[in-house]
């Protein structure tokens, strides 16, 4: 095999947002990538703002190179879509997470596991199939879920720890066929493909796509890798995917669609609900997303892999980016850490710049009433009332909890992020309607260091505050 030169075709029209010397180092980076991943090519892009804004590639191929029309494999991000299928299920009332999966797919001998638990990998079950690489073999193989889970199909006691699996995502890609009544292909492409505009994402390849390859290890020669149809494993890893599309995709899973998904709903998924598994990865696991921190920031979104493929989504709310890299390799290129250092040089060389501050239209007059300073015990908080009309409660010294509530309909108010995630903000107020206290999941918040006036638990002593002697 001759050696050729990379062509680099990164600098289209679409990265005309971006400052020249963001989209040289974007370049750079990928041609490292490139370069010492050994890969036949890689394709990236960049989407800021909701658009994509850059896209490169680099390949072996001379006077040629993929672009973001290029489908390329893109293995278990292919999760994510899977996921996003069994939330519209839970959002229409047709199911709840914490069911089991019996309820709605029985007979398959897991059935004690729930819904949440397979989507955050809690559910105990075994990483692979029985049998043959189910990823190197034609799903004709496995035409039964028992052929999928086998006769010992648990590795742990569900719901005790984080430990992913591919046969349970098989398991919510036949729960969703099992409520739809419809094949999980034909779901995909109805409820969420073609609402979002994603044409180029297929079960099966269509042209232009890459071939997949297994570069030697020591040599710089490459074997062909088989291109299977996965069979009932489809819903764990069998996409195809352009660059173009999945930002397209990242970009949903940021902000919602309400053809799709309500934003609090993907931002349910990107919420932490299983921790890593030890020993292996940083960041945790939503509900159909990985979750990482890197260079200080906080990304949600997916890696995959098949045999001739490795590719990675990576997205930032907090900086309105997001990344996606595809290359047609079975290893060798780390493709998230590729991903995430894109993400991190356009976010570190062109910060977000924030949207102007503005004041409300008309503040809600009981939630204004309970900002300002507030006291758990000696310690001083503030609760402030947000333009998107949230309450963000957080403390004066540099240590203590702090979080967000949401409005509920009670009245109340609903811990949406930190420690009191969940719990119930409470306003109480004395017989003539003034302002007493705030309970918060039984904790006290007066308006004085332990207020005398307010049911403090345990009492203030009578003789007050005093020095010493």
């Amino acid at each position: 095999m001759s050696s050729v030169d990379a062509v680099d075709t990164a600098g289209t029209a679409e990265d005309r947002d971006l400052l020249p010397s963001t989209r040289r180092a974007l370049r750079h980076r990928l041609a490292v990538a490139q370069s010492e991943g050994r890969a036949p090519s890689i394709v990236a892009a960049v989407a800021r703002g909701g658009e994509i804004v850059w896209e490169g590639s680099r390949t072996c191929v001379d006077g040629h190179g993929p672009d973001g029309d290029v489908q390329y494999r893109v293995g278990s991000i292919s999760k994510t879509f899977t996921a996003v299928l069994v939330l519209r299920l839970r959002d229409e009332g047709l199911l709840s997470l914490e069911d089991p999966l019996e309820k709605h797919l029985p007979g398959t001998g897991a059935g004690e596991v729930t819904i949440a638990q397979l989507l955050a990998h809690t559910g105990g079950l075994a990483a692979e199939t029985p049998g043959q690489w189910w990823e190197r073999s034609p799903g004709s193989l496995r035409p039964e879920l028992a052929d999928v889970l086998g006769e010992e199909p648990f590795r742990h006691v569900p719901g005790q720890r984080h430990h992913y699996s591919n046969p349970g995502y098989t398991l919510l890609g036949s729960l969703v066929e099992a409520v739809r009544g419809k094949a999980w292909a034909e779901v995909l492409r109805a409820e969420v493909l073609e609402p979002l505009g994603l044409e180029r994402t297929t079960v099966l390849p269509q042209a232009p796509h890459a071939g997949g390859w297994a570069v030697h290890p020591w040599a710089d020669v490459m074997l062909p890798e088989p291109l299977e149809d996965l069979g009932l494993m489809a819903p764990a890893g069998q996409l195809w995917s352009t660059t173009r599309d999945l930002a397209r995709f990242a970009v949903f899973l940021t902000r919602g669609d309400e053809r799709v998904l309500a934003a609090d709903t993907v931002r349910e998924m990107r919420t932490a609900a299983s921790p890593p598994e030890p020993g292996v990865a940083e960041g945790g696991y939503g509900l159909g997303m990985q979750l990482m921190t890197s260079g200080g920031r906080s990304l949600a979104g997916h890696s995959g892999s098949l045999p001739g493929f490795v590719a990675c989504l990576w997205l930032s709310e907090a900086e309105d980016l997001a990344v996606v890299a595809l290359a047609n390799c079975t290893s060798g290129l780390p493709v998230a850490l590729v991903a995430s250092e894109l993400l991190g040089i356009v976010a570190e060389a062109e910060p977000r710049i924030p949207e102007p501050w503005k004041p409300f239209r008309e503040a809600d007059e009981v939630a204004l009433e309970l900002t300002g300073p507030w006291y758990w015990g000696a310690a001083p908080f503030v609760l402030r009332l947000t333009a998107d009309g949230t309450l963000a409660l957080g403390p004066v010294s540099a240590t203590g909890r702090a979080a967000r509530f949401r409005a509920a309909a009670d009245g109340n108010w609903t811990g949406v992020s930190g420690y009191y995630a969940g719990e119930t903000l409470r306003a109480v107020r004395r017989e003539d309607g003034s302002l007493s206290h705030l309970d918060l999941g039984s904790f006290v918040f007066t308006r004085a260091p332990y207020d005398p006036s307010a049911p403090v638990p345990g009492g203030v002593d009578p003789l007050g505050w005093r020095g010493v002697g």
